[in-house]
């Protein structure tokens, strides 16, 4: 029967740690969907699939009609009159596949989701304390691809080769919170009440490296979604200055952060730059005083770090190959996660 009282999951360490397994599988999931989306931005797939059918488009084209239906709906939007015009059916069929595959994987994690959400529900391995966030979290994560379609429709507007970079980032962002929340979960079902001794100033420390790797992905999404990276293809100056000229061009001022080309570019490069000296100076002060998950965490941190940070600067001289623009999209996710467990090691009893 669901919900036995021998059977919740509070009293059972064994069925936290195996929902916990779950939850970290959903995340690798995620981690493949994040990186599918951006080799689908920089192949210019994203814009291939012009219906969104939640149910049907699961099936790729089973006919030579319906590839035709869908190429000849293709031929009606501004990135084919203006890039892809006269590529083909054949040419179609390559940037489709890869969007089609992105879609066919977020199906696949709702899946992945869903069932064993309900068996672990009735086996009573969620208990009433755990259900109506996952609940909430499997809601959110369908919203998602309405979200991502909200993004993809921007793409079709009049003289429009690409989606919106507001759109493209809120659809990141909303990725990004799904992740988050899924492995903070995972990490409470796993390690349950345990608190290890931390010195002063490291929670305060996790919080700010968070904040800094979280605003840089971010940055990112901007960058992509302007295409910046392929401009000022030189590191660490940008056509010879440290700060481009025309960085503060548009008006008024605020709009230099989103749509200005120089200026997305030089700040995602600077918060780049300063997560690297927070997570350098973070392992300097802390690392000899850690031990356990923390002191794993810092270093796994200081790691990526260095690792994305040598990652997106070729990323930049090779002026944004796919492969290497969807690592470093990747590795991302992966400095961010360092930065959420190591948050989570040195969490307060509260939380």
């Amino acid at each position: 029967m669901p919900f036995d009282d021998r059977l919740i999951a509070e009293t059972d360490p064994r069925a936290r740690r195996r929902v916990a397994l779950w939850l970290f599988a959903l995340c690798g999931m995620l981690l493949v969907m994040i990186g599918l989306g951006g080799a689908t931005r920089l192949t210019g797939s994203g814009l291939s699939i012009m219906e969104w059918a939640p149910i049907l488009g699961a099936l790729p084209p089973l006919s030579e009609a319906e590839w035709q239906r869908l190429y000849g709906l293709y031929q009606q939007i501004p990135q084919y009159e203006l890039i892809n015009k006269g590529f083909g059916i054949d040419g179609f069929k390559e940037i489709f596949w890869l969007e089609w595959a992105h879609r066919l994987w977020g199906r696949l994690i709702g899946l992945a989701f869903i069932g064993p959400l309900l068996w672990f529900a009735w086996t009573g391995a969620v208990g009433r304390r755990l259900l109506p966030r996952l609940g909430l979290l499997f809601v959110l994560g369908g919203a998602q691809g309405a979200v991502g379609w909200f993004m993809v429709a921007s793409g079709f507007f009049p003289d429009s080769t690409a989606v919106s970079p507001y759109r493209l980032v809120v659809h990141l962002g909303f990725a990004l919170a799904l992740y988050a929340a899924l492995l903070w979960t995972g990490l409470g079902e796993w390690r349950g009440a345990r608190q290890e001794a931390v010195p002063g100033g490291l929670r305060a420390a996790a919080w700010g490296l968070t904040g800094l790797a979280t605003l840089a992905v971010l940055a990112g999404g901007f960058v992509a979604g302007l295409k910046a990276g392929f401009t000022y293809n030189s590191f660490p100056l940008m056509d010879g200055r440290l700060v481009p000229a025309g960085y503060g061009d548009l008006s008024p001022w605020p709009r230099n952060l989103t749509e200005n080309v120089a200026a997305v570019q030089f700040d995602h490069r600077l918060l780049a730059t300063l997560m690297l000296l927070a997570a350098l100076l973070a392992a300097w002060r802390f690392l000899a005083e850690l031990s356990g998950l923390a002191a794993a965490a810092l270093f796994a941190l200081v790691l990526t770090v260095l690792a994305q940070y040598g990652l997106g600067v070729m990323t930049l001289l090779w002026v944004v190959p796919v492969a290497l623009g969807t690592a470093h999209q990747m590795l991302a996710v992966l400095v961010l996660s360092a930065a959420l467990v190591l948050l989570h090691a040195a969490r307060a009893p509260s939380l």
